[in-house]
Parts: structure tokens; C-alpha cells; sequence
């Protein structure tokens, strides 16, 4: 069997991520979903699936919400088994809406989130110093989702390296400039998709290791610059960038950009990344 009947064969065994969601369902509190297998990390949901899932619940919670601005997330306890969700309107105001969700799994609180809805409004300056880093259309770039044991969530997107280095070739900097999109994404704007994608690359100080090590995302913040992020070919560009790596801990940013060049996320990141067991 060739690689591409292998990946093929692979692809149409995972869960799609229309159809996870699907799953979520209305709970006297709130919502609740149990997530499959082949979106998890190790034992529990990854970071980036853990925000999403609250996205999702706020928006299904409270309709009519502006479009999302920022957002904080503290990724306190593994989200494993049946989730459950309890989303509240903190306050409202004349144009934004600040809502929590927490997230609770088998072993309790899993992650605690706070999101800031805003109206758009009048800007009384326009400045933006993000601009996309120069890259080679996805086509022409590597694949990037290549080294083996990788987390199973994983799967469920499509990576190809333009830039920086690859997960544990010991790279001069850890960076790594990534096309990403969901294998089974439409293209439009979906919201949820991308806070989901925003945070399925490896540690951006993966880059200049040798070798893997456990990690775990501490607390995640986002902030979002357009209100419907669109890509018509759900190809991003992504950007992370380790700023510190020490005392068992890295600090990193993320941008993501459309096709088209423009900023559309900007993410900061505290990842725990443990010693390897000798």
C-alpha cells in the first residue's frame, strides 16, 4: 500500500470536526460533549480543542453575541471523559459582552475561560505592524506533520513548513512558519475552526530540540483583529516564536495571517515542557 492509500485510508477513519461538535449537547447547566479518541492528546483534549469547545458553548449559549475580540484561557486539570460546560455572562455593556466558561472533565475543572464580545466601532487611527513574513505557496512547501508518535489530533490537519524549523531538527531559532488548515475544513469563516487550528502546531521551542519532551499548555491568550476571519482556500499562515525557554517553562507569541495577508490572530502562549524521562 502507498503512503497516500495509507493517509487516504487514515483520513476517512477520523472524526470530522463538524460532526464532533455536532455532538455537543444541551445539559441542565449548560452543554456537554465527550470528544473522540482521535482528537486528543495523549489522554485529554489539547488546548486548542479545549478553547474551541467554549467558544462554542458561549455562542450557543447566549446568539446574538458581537464578534469575539479577546480571549484568556487557563488550562488548569487534564478534559478527559465526559465535558461539561457552564458558560455565564460576566457583564454587558452598550457594546461588549464579557462571558466565562468553564470547562469540566473526569478529574474536575479542566479549563476556565474568558471571552471578550465587541461591537464593531469607529477607529480614530488606523496602524499594523503585522505583516506576513514572506512565504512559499503551500504547494511548494514540505510537509510538515512528518515525525513519528505524534499527538492524535494531529491528524486532523494539514501542515506544510515555509519557514523556521521542523519539530526537533535543532533548528538555530525556535521558530517555525507553518501553512495549516483543517483536512476537513470548508472554506469560509468559521470561527471555532480556527481557534482550534490557532493552536495545533507543536511548541515553537519543539524547533531547536533534538528530540520530543511532555509538554503541557498553561494558559493561553488570544486576541482576534477581524470579526470573521475568512480564507477561501483554508490554507493559514502560522507563526510561533519562543521568546524564552527556561526553568522548565516557554514563553511564546503566534500570528496567524489569511492568504490575502492579512493579520487575522495574535496568540500569546505559556507552555510547561518537562524533562525526558531518562
Amino acid at each position: 500500500m502507498s503512503s497516500t492509500e495509507m493517509n487516504d485510508r487514515s483520513t476517512a477513519a477520523l472524526t470530522g470536526f463538524s460532526v464532533m461538535m455536532a455532538g455537543m449537547q444541551a445539559a441542565d447547566d449548560g452543554y456537554s460533549i465527550t470528544l473522540p479518541d482521535d482528537w486528543l492528546q495523549g489522554r485529554t483534549a489539547y488546548g486548542g480543542l479545549s478553547a474551541a469547545v467554549c467558544l462554542e458553548a458561549a455562542r450557543r449559549a447566549f446568539p446574538g453575541l458581537p464578534a469575539l475580540r479577546s480571549a484568556q484561557f487557563a488550562f488548569i486539570g487534564p478534559a478527559t471523559g465526559a465535558l461539561r460546560l457552564a458558560p455565564r455572562v460576566l457583564r454587558q455593556g452598550k457594546s461588549t459582552v464579557f462571558v466565562s466558561v468553564d470547562l469540566e472533565g473526569d478529574d474536575g475543572l479542566a479549563a476556565r475561560a474568558t471571552l471578550c464580545f465587541g461591537a464593531q466601532r469607529e477607529s480614530a487611527g488606523a496602524y499594523d505592524k503585522l505583516s506576513m513574513p514572506a512565504a512559499p505557496p503551500p504547494a511548494d512547501c514540505p510537509s510538515f506533520y512528518t515525525w513519528p508518535n505524534r499527538p492524535n489530533f494531529m491528524e486532523h490537519f494539514e501542515g506544510r513548513l515555509a519557514g523556521g524549523g521542523a519539530p526537533m531538527s535543532s533548528h538555530v531559532l525556535p521558530e517555525m512558519l507553518v501553512w495549516l488548515r483543517h483536512r476537513d475544513a470548508p472554506a469560509g469563516d468559521d470561527l471555532v475552526r480556527l481557534v482550534a487550528l490557532a493552536d495545533a502546531l507543536p511548541p515553537a521551542a519543539f524547533a531547536s530540540l533534538s528530540a520530543g519532551a511532555p509538554i503541557s499548555t498553561m494558559t493561553w491568550a488570544i486576541d482576534l483583529f477581524e470579526p470573521a476571519p475568512r480564507s477561501e482556500t483554508g490554507w493559514w499562515l502560522v507563526q510561533g516564536i519562543a521568546e524564552t525557554i527556561r526553568n522548565g517553562y516557554s514563553a511564546q507569541t503566534t500570528v496567524i495571517w489569511s492568504p490575502d495577508g492579512r493579520p487575522v490572530l495574535s496568540a500569546r502562549q505559556n507552555v510547561a515542557i518537562f524533562a525526558r524521562q531518562r
